[in-house]
């Protein structure tokens, strides 16, 4: 079976990872020393084709078996080069942050197709909720939580999914979901009142720079298996993982 797509024709790396092809060899560079290109039975592929294998995966969300005879392997094939990668493309948590560092901290849903890690949300899908923490200055995912059920509230899922512990005392702001947690929100008007004009100045300032998030939410979601992930278990939490990894190289440029 005569391969179609292939990493050493630059050409198909940015429209099938959305990294440029500098940013993709760091990436292959990267999980290689993470034990990418572990010895044994060899693979059917180099693993500059696997990881854009696996990165493509991702980007399309086309499944294993129409993915598979573009790269010449079979589905069984490409699917172990998923699962054996996958969780080596995970970004890894910041363990330090600077003082003067501001964060920004948010839920996005993630469709997901395994009903025991899922439960139906807002959207009416079966989803999970995952916790994402920004760095306001740089735009970069510095933490992302465990998933949870999609109908956690973000006030629960914040400190139940690890995200609280990650983030520690670093200065952390969010929206009007988070009551009671300490975060930095806006200030909340009460019925029949007015809030004063500093306060609607600081929620305007407080809008404009929460706003980042979800900047950072829809350029991850051009990964479309955050649309509708089909991998089980883990499989979510390696997806949303590795998509912030991808998102901050894409950053990077």
């Amino acid at each position: 079976m005569a391969a179609v797509i292939t990493a050493s024709e630059p050409s198909w790396i940015s429209p099938y990872t959305g990294l440029n092809p500098r940013c993709f060899a760091k990436l292959v560079t990267a999980l290689r020393r993470a034990g990418g290109g572990r010895t044994g039975r060899p693979w059917s592929l180099p693993l500059d084709d696997r990881v854009l294998l696996v990165t493509a995966y991702c980007r399309t969300n086309l499944t294993l078996r129409q993915l598979a005879p573009l790269f010449g392997i079979s589905k069984s094939a490409a699917d172990r080069m998923v699962d054996h990668l996958g969780p080596l493309l995970a970004l890894q948590p910041r363990k330090r942050f600077r003082k003067d560092t501001v964060l920004i901290v948010d839920g996005t849903l993630v469709p997901t197709r395994d009903h025991t890690v899922a439960e139906q949300s807002k959207n009416y899908r079966y989803s999970t909720n995952h916790q994402v923490g920004v760095d306001t200055d740089t735009r970069m995912v510095v933490m992302v939580g465990r998933p949870l059920p999609g109908n956690r509230n973000d006030c629960k899922a914040w400190a139940e999914s690890g995200a609280k512990a990650a983030v520690g005392q670093t200065t952390t702001i969010a929206d009007g979901g988070y009551p009671g947690t300490g975060l930095v929100m806006p200030h909340r008007r009460r019925k029949n009142e007015e809030l004063p004009a500093w306060k609607e100045k600081h929620n305007r300032s407080h809008k404009q720079v929460r706003a980042r998030v979800e900047h950072v939410f829809a350029r991850m979601k051009t990964w479309k298996i955050l649309r509708d992930c089909r991998l089980k278990g883990d499989g979510v939490h390696h997806a949303m993982l590795g998509i912030a990894r991808l998102h901050n190289l894409a950053l990077m440029g």
